[in-house]
């Protein structure tokens, strides 16, 4: 049976896939109105007449969020509460900004129902429940003209009756209904009620998407890309969605972290460069997680790998602003018109500039299945190239510049601004369009080398096949630091239990779970944590992470233990890949296609052209030279030199 990784970006949708023994790829232009489309047209040509175990990062949730397109969504709390999520936490984000306004609640007011119970903070029901308010109740939200609806009740995670009673109470109109004691059993109204109301916001819609792909005959098996870096079936992705935001770019960091770690690399940067956006990460060891993510400005509490976006890729559009100056993104050409030298765009993106640079191959492109037409680029260029005042040539290299400095800006978020050197770390490029802009990228953060995986363009596809099935729980306990180690493992059994339970449905075997668990602490008085791993020494590990994180600790504090998680981790089986032949430093003949006019600093070169499917481990090369390949090209400038391991990865050396 065929195994199939599949991640559907904004301009392509790519596929990895084991068939009788050996890897291939497949790429194909994703339908942005029917992700769906591109899905089943790429697994009709993949697997003929076969069925496929299918690995999915969808976009569909993050989609709807971002375009404000999901359900029209009911929001049940308790009665006084009932704005809270407009009210939110009155942070601002530009300070200084007179006409600044909040973005709106995905929940209307006329959308938002109180209903009068309550549970106390200690769990006791301090005001029960009526069945006259429950009718009241379902009549409203019936006449709403609702299609899903959130329930997020004070204090539910320590006693979820209320919320329990009232799905029960809404079963007969027949709507899908999001309990916040399922979706995020922690403290916090605001943070609780906002994750909550963003899975019933995009349920439906995924949950349509979901069945549609389930249904199909080439499907044997589907499962989903969470945004922690695991997967879950397609059964539980459709009920619980919201875990699915960040799927496509945390399948990126997976593959990275486990491909840097077969190739003897722990300390990464992720750049993953697509055709509508690039998303970073920083890996010191382990994947980065975070429970305090925000998209689109909404705050979402589960667990997801920390990644950074900024809008800019290869189908990234370059035009003047308002006072003349060239900008670069974040509008994107997208999979349709897309770029000029696609045939069909007619806005100037940063692909079509690396291809006036001599940087892309028109002939070479997806290995020869798509043509790039440099001629029709031209007169493009020149109109603008008279409105900046510039030759050509140094308008094309001023938007690749200045969407390098984008770039170069957000890579500096999670390192610079955090603490780490750029230094001491790898810079893992992937993506269709990251390979022609990472050694750039490295030169400017100073990072010393370069990696390239193998099949760059498609690594998220590819991490999705890495990934483990990884379920997240929570529960907010509130404990001082005294309390024993047996009383916290105590309050970890019922979760472990959840956690084991979940796994076996999805195949996973009893010696093949991991449990893993962490606290998350604060001092006293402070209204943010941080999560350390539960070990006889977590109260020292607090200490040496705050000091690390904030620049200062204080061991003689009080602390308090506020939320304990489990990740249940189930290990599948782990995709292994074929190393390459041995080969001496220089490249063999075949690889060789030959050389072709490259532009770096205004200055065209003659560089070497070099067939990277056909290069053996050992190679050695100097730039300028350009690789080609299936899903990406690599440009290697006059300042870098590259080899290839015996993985097949190519590590580019940059001189400072």
């Amino acid at each position: 049976m065929i195994l199939l990784g599949i991640d559907t970006g904004g301009t392509f949708t790519d596929f990895i896939y084991k068939d009788r023994g050996s890897w291939e790829i497949y790429k194909i232009l994703s339908t942005p109105d029917n992700p769906a489309l591109a899905v089943l047209e790429g697994i009709a040509h993949i697997a003929g007449g076969e069925r496929a175990r299918v690995v999915h990062g969808s976009t569909v949730a993050t989609n709807a969020l971002l375009e404000r397109k999901g359900a029209s969504t009911a929001l049940v709390t308790n009665e006084g509460f009932e704005d809270v999520l407009e009210i939110g936490r009155q942070n601002r984000n530009t300070l200084y900004r007179f006409s600044n306004q909040k973005s709106l609640p995905l929940v209307p007011r006329s959308h938002r129902f109180g209903i009068d119970c309550r549970v106390s903070a200690t769990g006791d029901i301090t005001r029960s429940l009526g069945g006259t308010d429950l009718e009241a109740l379902i009549e409203s939200i019936a006449g709403s003209g609702a299609s899903s609806v959130a329930v997020c009740l004070l204090f539910a995670f320590k006693n979820p009756r209320h919320e329990a009673r009232i799905k029960k109470a809404l079963a007969p109109l027949g709507l899908p209904v999001s309990l916040s004691h399922e979706i995020l059993s922690e403290f916090r109204e605001f943070e609780r009620t906002s994750t909550t109301v963003c899975n019933a916001y995009v349920l439906p819609k995924m949950k349509t998407y979901l069945d549609g792909l389930s249904s199909s005959q080439a499907i044997h098996s589907l499962r989903i890309m969470q945004s922690n870096g695991g997967g879950i079936s397609s059964r539980t992705a459709g009920r619980e969605p919201v875990r699915t935001i960040l799927s496509g770019p945390a399948g990126g960091v997976v593959g990275a972290f486990e491909l840097g770690k077969r190739a003897g690399f722990d300390k990464l940067i992720t750049f993953d460069m697509g055709g509508t956006s690039t998303d970073v990460a920083l890996i010191d060891g382990k994947l980065p997680l975070t429970t305090e993510a925000l998209v689109a400005g909404i705050p979402l509490k589960v667990p997801t790998i920390d990644i950074h976006t900024v809008g800019a890729g290869g189908g990234s559009i370059a035009q003047l602003d308002a006072g003349g100056s060239l900008r670069v993104g974040p509008e994107s050409a997208g999979a349709d018109p897309g770029p000029i030298c696609y045939g069909k765009g007619e806005k100037i993106t940063v692909t079509d500039a690396n291809l006036f640079l001599g940087r892309l191959l028109p002939d070479h492109f997806l290995g020869g299945r798509m043509r790039l037409d440099r001629e029709r680029i031209r007169e493009a260029f020149q109109s603008l190239s008279n409105q900046l005042g510039l030759t050509e040539i140094a308008t094309a290299e001023g938007i690749v510049t200045v969407a390098n400095a984008g770039m170069e800006r957000a890579i500096r978020v999670i390192s610079v601004q955090r603490g780490f050197d750029p230094g001491e770390f790898t810079l893992f490029s992937f993506g269709g369009a990251g390979g022609l802009h990472a050694a750039d990228l490295a030169r400017l953060l100073g990072i010393p080398r370069v990696l390239v995986p193998r099949h760059p363009g498609i690594l998220s596809a590819m991490g999705m096949l890495l990934s483990d099935i990884i379920k997240d729980y929570s529960l907010t306990v509130m404990l001082r630091e005294d309390a024993s180690a047996e009383e916290i493992r105590s309050l970890f059994r019922p979760l472990e239990d959840r956690g084991r339970a979940s796994l076996r449905p999805e195949g996973i075997r009893s010696r093949d779970i991991t449990l893993e668990r962490f606290l998350d602490m604060r001092y006293r008085g402070q209204s943010f944590e941080l999560m350390v791993p539960f070990e006889n020494d977590h109260l020292a590990r607090f200490h040496a992470l705050h000091e690390k994180t904030y620049g200062f600790s204080n061991p003689d504090r009080s602390v308090e233990i506020v939320n304990i998680r489990l990740r249940a981790r189930g290990r599948g089986e782990a995709p292994t890949f074929p190393k390459l032949p041995p080969g001496d430093s220089h490249p063999p003949e075949a690889t060789v296609i030959g050389r072709g006019p490259v532009c770096f600093n205004e200055k065209w070169h003659s560089a070497m052209i070099l067939n990277r499917e056909k290069l053996l481990a050992g190679n050695e090369f100097r730039g300028p030279a350009i690789l080609t390949e299936y899903s990406s090209t690599i440009i290697v400038p006059p300042f870098a030199s590259g080899r290839v391991d015996e993985m097949g990865n190519v590590i580019l050396d940059i001189e400072g």
